[in-house]
């Protein structure tokens, strides 16, 4: 050998010995996996290799990859795991249990050659140590020594740290699938996870997304609510398991509570092992259909708020990369948990506002019974600015109303408050439709110039069928009839409240007995892939459809309104509300089958109207002078002889003499009297003024002033309600025998 080749190989020995002393100072402290690499990277620089990988055994026999150098790992997406009979150099070393050289065997990453060594550790075969070389010739015989020397210390620093990075020989194999694989589910879960919403959508893509990959057999996500912990979702458990598991202290010696505690996972990979770090749970142990676990503290923005634990169906080992990911998943659940906890308490408030805000339950009244469905937009944590309302007016008079005030959130949910509340109060004004949107208008300009409402007013007289409505730029009405035929009547709406100037227009419409009224917002008929006519159309065949499919005006179906289902008849009402929710329903799933993801919210409002029977109306027109009083208490006595209503004769002519003798005296005519039979017994008197009475505190000198006093003292309800022509006073009493019971016709 020449003096220069000597020279070289004394210098390579120097160079492998400091390579060798490095490798010897790294401590048991630093991670295996950590630790391998360095020990490949030397051999690698020393063999002058273009790469080297580490292979170690799982349960099955098979190799799996622990350690890279030199080698972009995305590029051994083949050599991630390798099956025992793979006819890849390192599972032959394996196999053969010793040294395989393979001229042109190449991983994919351009190699001329792949030399792999088995470590062994007395004589057991733990994993193989391979070279990829830029030369097809099998390296020198000087670089075997070190090749040798790294092998052996990379096996006992494997043995030290069994089974942290491999399965021992006796535990059942998981086929984890190849690393590219579990990447490319990780990358998929990150983003399924931050499209999760809700508490229960982290927990589905959770199962969907580290189960398989792992196979695992179960999963259970509990939630730490002050020092106990809630199941929040669980997957594989029968709900007998998890009722034990529910409401645990986070103080008892659980294995949930104490990764808790100690925020550090905790891994069980056998009952055995279990059962000796957590002897306290035996009973619950035996309980459990899984025999592997792993327990993940779940902690966000330095909080725990809950555990996720895995479990498996069989005994099962973690190696150091499977603890290392479950870490890092159970991570990005936390942050999604977290974000999900927020959005669930956002929503609860949202909905319990909306839920407020809205009628809880609608009135049943005899001339109208009515159902209702409010959907919220889907996804959506922000609660909206649509409302409906069911007003009682005097007479048996009904108002229905819907609004949508534009855009979402709680100012306009605030508004929409406002306006419910505005609505009902000039509704007991008895102001006309046209009236109230006025007054209406003129409260929704003073919310700002960014605050607009769509609005639909109508009211509904039982006695004349007439239906007067306003509509100030909101979806017309529908009505269905008895016939099953529905209707959108024509009419140009008013612009919306906030940019309208009156005056609005009121329209009238008459319903045959009987009728259906379908009220909707835009969010029903209208979405990104709909237009509003569009919509419309869907929704006059929705109605129709529906009105067939529920039988609601077949004989004995359609209201309650034949002979013995009247508003005394609770059997009749309670019919009429179901019908009226099926038929809702089935409106709803028409027009939003995919309710869930719906971009603006929704409400609908049917009512069915009915007619007051001709035999329950009675009335006269007067005299406009003294002898009024007397035909007007002559006609109460016979009419209420009729309608054995004998009981409220007193009351009723000393009400009538007040309210026509005033009439006289302070209004003009013509004067009318109109007396109703209804769960009340109803009395009006018309007058052509327009002044409005009002009780005044007389003296106790003075020889009147104390017969609007004496009407309130004698009516349940009482007031005024102005006319075209004039005004009407009307009183409710309460009628406290019903011999004669009132019916409700339908077709009258």
């Amino acid at each position: 050998m020449a003096t220069s080749d000597v020279g070289a190989g004394r210098r390579d020995e120097r160079r492998d010995s400091v390579r060798l002393h490095m490798l010897a100072a790294l401590g048991d402290d630093v991670p295996t996996t950590e630790a391998v690499g360095v020990g490949v990277q030397q051999v690698v620089a020393g063999l002058g290799a273009v790469g080297g990988t580490v292979h170690v055994r799982d349960g099955s026999g098979g190799l799996r990859l622990l350690a890279v150098a030199g080698l972009p790992r995305t590029a051994l997406g083949a050599w991630e795991c390798l099956r025992k009979d793979d006819p890849a150099p390192p599972a032959r070393a394996l196999r053969e249990g010793a040294r395989v050289w393979q001229a042109g065997a190449d991983p994919g990453i351009g190699a001329a050659g792949v030399l792999a060594l088995p470590l062994l550790y007395d004589g057991a075969p733990l994993g193989v140590l391979s070279l990829a070389t830029a030369s097809p010739e099998e390296p020198e015989a000087y670089g075997n020594t070190l090749l040798h020397a790294v092998a052996a210390w990379i096996a006992g620093r494997l043995e030290r740290s069994a089974p942290e990075v491999r399965l021992p020989p006796a535990a059942v194999a998981r086929d984890l699938g190849s690393a590219v694989e579990r990447r490319d589910r990780m990358a998929e879960l990150t983003v399924a996870l931050a499209e999760a919403v809700t508490a229960r959508d982290v927990v589905n893509v959770f199962a969907q997304r580290v189960l398989p990959p792992f196979r695992a057999d179960g999963l259970v996500v509990q939630a730490l609510v002050g020092d106990r912990l809630h199941v929040v979702g669980s997957v594989g458990y029968p709900q007998e398991f998890l009722n034990h598991l529910e409401g645990l202290s986070l103080r008892a010696n659980t294995a949930a509570g104490e990764a808790l505690r100690r925020r550090a996972p905790s891994f069980g990979e056998s009952p055995d092992v279990f059962t000796r770090r957590h002897p306290a749970m035996r009973n619950l142990l035996a309980a459990s259909p899984k025999r592997a676990w792993a327990f993940l503290p779940l902690v966000a923005s330095g909080r725990s708020i809950g555990v996720c634990v895995l479990s498996f169906d069989r005994p099962s080992a973690f190696s150091e990369d499977d603890r290392t990911l479950l870490i890092a998943l159970s991570g990005l659940m936390a942050q999604a948990l977290e974000r999900a906890r927020l959005y669930d308490s956002a929503h609860a408030r949202a909905q319990q506002l909306q839920r407020d805000l809205l009628p809880r339950t609608l009135p049943v009244l005899p001339a109208v019974t009515a159902a209702a469905r409010y959907l919220p937009a889907g996804m959506d944590a922000d609660v909206g600015g649509d409302w409906y309302d069911v007003i009682p007016l005097s007479s048996d008079r009904v108002a229905l109303v819907i609004g949508d005030v534009m855009g979402r959130g709680i100012s306009e949910a605030a508004a929409m408050g406002r306006l419910r509340t505005a609505v009902r109060t000039l509704a007991d004004l008895e102001l006309a439709p046209a009236e109230l949107f006025t007054r209406l208008n003129e409260l929704v300009g003073e919310m700002g110039d960014d605050f607009y409402t769509t609005c639909l007013y109508a009211v509904h007289d039982p006695v004349t069928g007439v239906l007067s409505y306003a509509r100030a730029g909101h979806p017309p009405l529908a009505v269905v009839r008895p016939d099953g035929t529905v209707s959108l009547p024509d009419g140009t709406p008013d612009p919306p409240l906030g940019a309208a100037r009156p005056p609005f227009e009121t329209h009238e419409l008459a319903l045959p007995g009987g009728s259906l009224v379908a009220l909707c917002t835009d969010g029903l008929v209208e979405s990104a892939t709909r237009d509003v006519d569009q919509g419309l159309a869907q929704f006059t065949r929705a109605l129709t459809a529906g009105t067939a499919r529920t039988a609601y005006f077949t004989a004995g179906a359609g209201a309650g309104a034949g002979a013995g289902a009247g508003p005394g008849s609770a059997a009749g009402a309670d019919g009429d509300e179901r019908r009226l929710d099926d038929l809702c329903d089935f409106v709803v799933s028409d027009l939003l089958p995919d309710s869930e993801h719906t971009g603006d919210d929704a409400a609908l409002l049917i009512a069915h109207t009915r007619r007051t029977p001709a035999a329950d109306v009675a009335s006269w027109p007067l005299p406009d002078d003294p002898r009024a009083a007397g035909q007007a208490r002559e006609h109460v006595r016979a009419q209420l002889a009729e309608w054995h209503l004998e009981d409220l004769v007193m009351t009723t002519e000393l009400l009538v003499s007040e309210l026509v003798g005033n009439a006289v005296r302070h209004g003009r005519g013509p004067l009318w009297l109109r007396l109703l039979r209804s769960r009340s017994l109803i009395c009006e008197v018309y007058d052509g003024s327009p002044t409005t009475p009002r009780i005044r505190r007389a003296a106790d000198t003075d020889e009147g002033g104390r017969g609007l006093q004496l009407v309130a003292a004698l009516a349940d309800r009482w007031g005024a309600r102005y006319l075209e022509g004039g005004k009407c006073i009307w009183t409710e009493q309460r009628r406290t025998t019903d011999t004669g019971t009132a019916t409700w016709a339908v077709n009258v």
